[in-house]
């Protein structure tokens, strides 16, 4: 059985094709660091908790309180960027990492034109453009609770709601933060690992995934159907019925699951 449809014969490279069932512990090999993921999100949180400092540390009450809170956030959000270039940086280095092992592994099997396929798969460009996505999505943080404690204060002012209910609402502001930190660090964490799976799959000729959850009972209905299912690189499953999304495993929010490439002979 072929998978290198579309390939070019000079960028196909001849392997045994594997449809062989990957033990319980090459699969978890695929997955998303959650090392990785709990020291992004710990760092996150540090930057929620300074947004929550930052909120209740103004008298609120009016559009102009609403409006300093803007600014504080604004020149924090722009303070931020050499910080999360940093931090992305490190955690990027630890995903590519584990990722290149578990390649290597999978390649010790199949002889040094895989080897060298991989080392030579072109993942610094995508991971400089994921760099640049994922510096935006930290400096929105601050931005999204800047926009929050306006919406609140004009809510309050419009509707006449008593001011402590609002307040309340407001100070909140850095629990509410401290929640969507913890929903990017699980999104952008398994991103990572599955745009870098990617890359180095296509790169060698794989066409096609198996799509393979962690198999726990927290996996969502829509993901235990796609369990086990295969599925092109270029034509994704619809991975969110609700809303129609199409993804691969680990590219949207909260996903844990993760793909198993197939290669072509």
């Amino acid at each position: 059985m072929t998978l290198h449809v579309g390939i070019p014969e000079s960028r196909r490279v001849y392997l045994a094709y594997d449809d062989r069932p990957f033990n319980k512990k090459a699969k978890a090999n695929f997955r998303a660091s959650r090392k990785a993921e709990i020291q992004f999100g710990a760092k996150l949180r540090r930057i929620a908790r300074h947004i929550g400092d930052i909120v209740t540390s103004i008298e609120h009450g009016t559009l102009s309180a609403a409006y300093q809170v803007a600014q504080a956030l604004a020149q924090y959000a722009e303070a931020l960027e050499p910080w999360a270039r940093a931090v992305l940086s490190r955690m990027h280095t630890e995903i590519g990492a584990r990722d290149r092992k578990q390649w290597m592994k999978y390649a010790a099997e199949m002889g040094r034109n895989l080897r060298d396929e991989i080392e030579s798969a072109p993942t610094g460009e995508v991971m400089r453009q994921l760099l640049s996505e994922q510096v935006a999505l930290i400096k929105s943080i601050p931005l999204d609770a800047a926009k929050r404690v306006h919406e609140l204060t004009l809510e309050g002012l419009i509707d006449g709601t008593r001011w402590p209910e609002i307040a309340k609402k407001i100070y909140e502001t850095g629990d509410v933060t401290i929640s969507r930190s913890n929903l990017i660090a699980r999104t952008e964490v398994s991103r990572t690992a599955a745009i870098l799976t990617e890359v180095r799959a296509r790169h060698v000729g794989s066409t096609h995934f198996v799509w393979e959850t962690v198999r726990d009972n927290r996996v969502r209905p829509d993901h235990h159907d796609l369990h086990g299912k295969t599925f092109a690189w270029d034509d994704p499953p619809v991975a969110d019925k609700r809303t129609g999304a199409r993804a691969l495993p680990g590219a949207i929010y909260n996903c844990r699951c993760f793909a198993r490439p197939l290669l072509s002979n």
